[in-house]
């Protein structure tokens, strides 16, 4: 969880003491190809025979052939197939032709359920077990409101009296978490959501707003019968002082909500409110569980040039089959926070227990355990080495190409050794970009995290080291989608066989499929773990296997 800031950015501030700003309206500009056709080379000329050259049985017997082989390709036979089965290992060495296809038809949300991209169809048979998707079970998206729910949305989106803004901050998964409860909240308080101030990242130095990475006019359109979006105050309320809550606790409810806020909001007009992170409850009435879904996979979509970049690293991973996409949280942060060692070497383990001596107030987790009980406890992300030897249990062949997500990891290249050896097609956004492409995202943390989550949710397989508020929303997103594959390694139950260096590799790999039968993205009932988001675990209040279901 990225550290809460307490730096704004000028301009925002000033919007924030005296709301008077505007915030900046989304730019309708994509980002342009850089990819130039090249020009086709001119035709040929025709054989020119000769009188002489007519005579020759060699010359008639290579017309022939000719002949022939121009009847097969008539037939049917695919000359693309070639380049399909081409033994280049490199998705981004496609020809020219299909590089500059890549982003077209994609103008849709990378969020939404009906308008993902999916990966080419492939046979189990043809592609083997580990690609083999999760039975879905009929479940489908079916946000279908109560009728009351619908009778109170009139009042509500014509409303003019009550304007609730909301400062949201961390990485972009938790500032979408922070974004959905935002609309929530707008929700059962009948309030106007002035669209929301993304606080800047003092870690990252992002200065990103809501509009630079979300398209604003989609957010709008999608939940303008649910809450009334606005870019900036009215005129109205400019002068207004807002009043502010910092210490709303956690897990709210909707009835805590109103009995805090509702009065005041209706006396001052203007509400502001800082740190939602977990602040609204995750077992909320089934109109708000489907209005958290509604945000979360429908009106969330990703701005233009960040959609269309991330749709072309995809299609590049996708040209030559099925693709595995790894989070892999080996961040130096990631092991300071988790109060966990990297394995790397003594000389690392060192460099982030001083860190931790130092700043205690970044561990987050468990303070009062050991290293090694953590481990046990499944509390630690996976290193290299243990996603390598997780992922060749499970079946993934040695050819899979991989996608891996996140920052750069501790130890850099050699800690990510043990994977590349053994799964050399290993590529992240910087391996898939062409010349320039990534450039006006360079100093960018939120685009380029947004250009994994496009890239990963897209992929055949997904799978993270660790948990976290990515990892999450992709899980709720690819059930969404239709239950795309999704492994959960079972750290807990698996780590004890890991440190049994005496068993044999075949019992092993039999003992880690078990642990993992069902943890490949199957239909999980979120009734049975209270407490759980809705956004990670969508049934059954967002998807229903009932064919009367209205699905969206």
């Amino acid at each position: 969880m990225a550290k809460s800031k307490t730096i704004i950015n000028a301009k925002k501030q000033s919007y924030i003491s005296v709301p008077s700003q505007i915030i900046n309206s989304l730019s309708s500009s994509s980002l342009q190809s850089l990819l130039v056709s090249p020009k086709r080379s001119s035709s040929g000329s025709f054989f020119l025979v000769s009188k002489y050259t007519c005579r020759s049985p060699k010359v008639w017997f290579f017309a022939l052939f000719l002949f022939g082989l121009v009847g097969m390709l008539r037939l049917g036979w695919n000359v693309n197939t070639l380049i399909l089965f081409s033994p280049d290992p490199d998705p981004c060495l496609q020809t020219q032709q299909n590089i500059d296809t890549i982003g077209q038809n994609h103008d849709s949300s990378v969020v939404s359920a009906s308008n993902l991209g999916q990966p080419p169809h492939h046979s189990d048979e043809e592609l083997g077990e580990f690609w083999k998707q999760p039975d879905g079970m009929g479940y489908r998206p079916c946000l279908d409101f109560s009728r009351e729910y619908r009778r109170a949305s009139e009042a509500i989106v014509k409303g003019r009296s009550k304007y609730l803004l909301v400062v949201v901050s961390g990485g972009i998964s938790q500032q979408r978490n922070q974004i959905v409860d935002a609309v929530v909240i707008a929700r059962i308080l009948g309030a106007a959501l002035v669209v929301p101030i993304l606080q800047v990242n003092v870690i990252w130095g992002d200065e990103s707003e809501f509009s630079d990475i979300f398209d604003l006019a989609h957010f709008k359109s999608v939940l303008e019968d649910d809450v009334r979006i606005l870019s900036s105050l009215p005129s109205t309320h400019v002068m207004t002082r807002p009043v502010e809550e910092r210490r709303t606790p956690l897990h709210v409810s909707p009835q805590w909500i109103r009995s805090r806020y509702l009065k005041r909001i209706n006396r001052e007009g203007v509400l502001l409110l800082r740190g939602l992170d977990s602040r609204l409850s995750k077992d909320l009435p089934p109109d708000l569980q489907k209005l958290r879904c509604k945000v979360a996979f429908q009106a969330l979509k990703f701005a233009p040039p960040i959609l269309e970049l991330g749709n072309k690293l995809a299609q590049r991973m996708q040209s030559k089959g099925p693709y595995l996409a790894l989070h892999l949280r080996m961040e130096k942060d990631v092991w300071v926070r988790t109060g966990c060692s990297p394995g790397l070497s003594k000389e690392y383990d060192e460099l982030i227990q001083d860190e931790r001596r130092r700043f205690p107030v970044l561990l987050t987790s468990k303070s009062n355990m050991t290293y090694h009980e953590r481990k046990l406890a499944g509390l630690c992300p996976l290193n290299a080495f243990e996603v390598t030897r997780l992922l060749k249990a499970l079946g993934a062949p040695m050819n899979a190409r991989i996608y891996w997500a996140g920052g750069q990891p501790l130890g850099g290249k050699e800690a990510l050794s043990p994977l590349t050896r053994e799964f050399p097609h290993f590529y992240n956004k910087d391996d898939l970009a062409l010349p320039g492409e990534l450039e006006p995202f360079a100093k960018k943390a939120s685009f380029m995290a947004a250009i994994d989550f496009i890239v990963s949710e897209k992929s055949d397989v997904f799978m993270p080291s660790h948990g976290g508020n990515m990892g999450h929303a992709i899980q709720g997103q690819r059930a969404f989608s239709g239950h795309k594959k999704y492994i959960t390694p079972n750290k807990r139950h698996m780590l004890p066989y890991f440190l049994n260096s005496s068993m044999p590799e075949a019992e092993f790999n039999s003992i880690i499929k078990e642990l993992h039968d069902e943890s490949l993205g199957q239909p999980e009932l979120r009734s049975s773990k209270a407490g759980r988001d809705v956004t990670k675990y969508p049934v059954p209040e967002c998807l229903c296997n009932d064919v009367r279901s209205h699905s969206v």
